[in-house]
């Protein structure tokens, strides 16, 4: 979307705001999928309660980068993959930055399978008396159709609730944990607060790089900002007090729907880090290829009881799915863009990008099915695109910085606190990847 399309609008007052966050919330408050349900409880039994402090940094510090890339989507209407192209240093028709994102785009793929396989195992487990391979295959095409039937706001509208009501059964579980012998102790969230780091960092950075707000939601998001509305409420940026009004505005809302998205999210994924700690440690259960989605289980069935098995089952289909359902849309979008920006296709008009929408539609849920036949293991699946998603967030700190130093006028510009904030934000993901190399290399 080109800021020149853009059109003026009336100023945001501040109590409109929560009334205008919804479109964006949806996208980023529910974003409770394989990072949360799969990872997460994975740490949790390795590691025990050690890194709960860890699990709070990851959420909390991405923040800062997403509203600094979001900021500039919204004032200057451009997309995320054309604000990468900005970044300074080496260039191959495009920025070094957008070559580097080519195989972490490419690692999500592979994590897009692995839920599928996690899909196909709750079907199974559930009684689908289909094999594994079939039930993924049927998931794949009942997706692409739904794509291009364009059907995204029935399944967002009603995954979103069915994530919403696991998401709060989860923390319901966390209570209920207390009546257990499974119980949290006043030892253990001094132990989470321990600071300390596991032997092997592997597990606790594939979790940094996908719980809340992943690197690859970070990209997205300024899609779904365009898709949504803001830029063009915005108006073309041309440095009158009028633009200034709406853009800070559209900037405070913007600041509401990812804060109000963090505090959710953060939730959810102490919810199940803790579960995972207090149960699956504790049993000295892991979450593996062959027992993904049993091992899981047992969150819900020591805390509720046996019934509690069809409780899970339906969430974590409902996480899953949407998840699955909603990154292959927002990945439609993101190729879309990747084709004009590294100069393969130029769309000569709105339909001839619709075109390509639909084409891609049908051809990403192929692609992940096939990943998931040829190798049907859905957690090492996951975790190829989580460590990979983790390695690009140093660079995208590095984007944040560069973009709010160099590209955020000045009128717009945030003070000294958000400033380190910041800055601490980058330099923490610069950190635990340079951490997670190193550590890779010299074992």
């Amino acid at each position: 979307m080109s800021s020149s399309a853009n059109h003026a609008t009336a100023p945001v007052r501040p109590g409109e705001i929560l009334r205008q966050i919804g479109p964006g919330l949806i996208i980023t408050a529910t974003i409770v999928g394989s990072g949360e349900l799969v990872v997460t409880p994975k740490l949790g039994a390795g590691a025990g309660f050690t890194l709960l402090w860890f699990m709070i940094a990851a959420c909390v510090l991405k923040v800062f980068i997403q509203v600094e890339i979001g900021r500039h989507t919204v004032t200057t209407g451009r997309s995320s993959l054309r604000t990468m192209d900005l970044m300074p240093g080496p260039r191959l028709r495009v920025s070094w930055l957008l070559w580097l994102w080519v195989p972490m785009f490419a690692a999500t793929v592979f994590q897009i399978a692995g839920m599928l396989g996690g899909i196909a195992s709750i079907l199974s487990l559930a009684g689908a008396a289909l094999p594994k391979p079939l039930l993924a295959a049927g998931v794949g095409v009942f997706t692409a159709g739904l794509l291009v039937l364009g059907r995204y706001r029935v399944i967002e509208a009603a995954s979103t609730w069915m994530v919403v009501a696991f998401t709060v059964c989860t923390v319901g579980a966390v209570g209920a944990l207390q009546f257990t012998p499974f119980a949290v102790t006043g030892a253990d969230l001094a132990e989470g607060f321990s600071f300390k780091l596991p032997p092997s960092f592997t597990v606790a950075f594939a979790a940094f790089g996908v719980i809340g707000v992943g690197a690859s939601e970070l990209i997205y998001y300024p899609y779904w900002l365009l898709e949504k509305g803001y830029a063009r409420r915005v108006g073309v940026a041309d440095g009158t007090p009028g633009w200034r009004e709406r853009a800070r505005g559209w900037i405070r809302v913007l600041h509401a729907d990812v804060w109000t998205s963090c505090l959710i999210y953060t939730g959810a994924t102490l919810a199940f880090y803790v579960l995972g700690a207090a149960i699956l440690k504790r049993k000295g259960l892991d979450v593996t290829n062959a027992d993904m989605i049993p091992a899981l289980s047992q969150m819900y069935i020591e805390t509720f009881g046996a019934w509690s098995l069809w409780l899970f089952l339906i969430g974590a289909a409902a996480v899953l799915y949407s998840t699955v359902f909603g990154a292959t849309a927002a990945n439609v979008r993101l190729v879309a863009d990747a084709l004009e920006v590294f100069g393969v296709k130029k769309h000569r008009d709105e339909a001839d990008r619709q075109r390509t929408l639909l084409q891609l539609s049908v051809a990403f849920p192929v692609i992940w099915t096939t990943i998931y036949l040829f190798w049907g293991e859905p957690v090492t699946l996951v975790f190829v695109g989580a460590v990979a998603q983790g390695l690009m967030l140093p660079f995208l700190g590095f984007l944040a910085l560069y973009l709010h130093h160099r590209h955020t006028p000045e009128g717009l510009r945030p003070g000294v606190p958000w400033r380190a904030g910041l800055w601490l934000s980058a330099t923490c993901m610069a950190v635990a990847g340079g951490y997670q190399v190193v550590s890779r290399f010299l074992s």
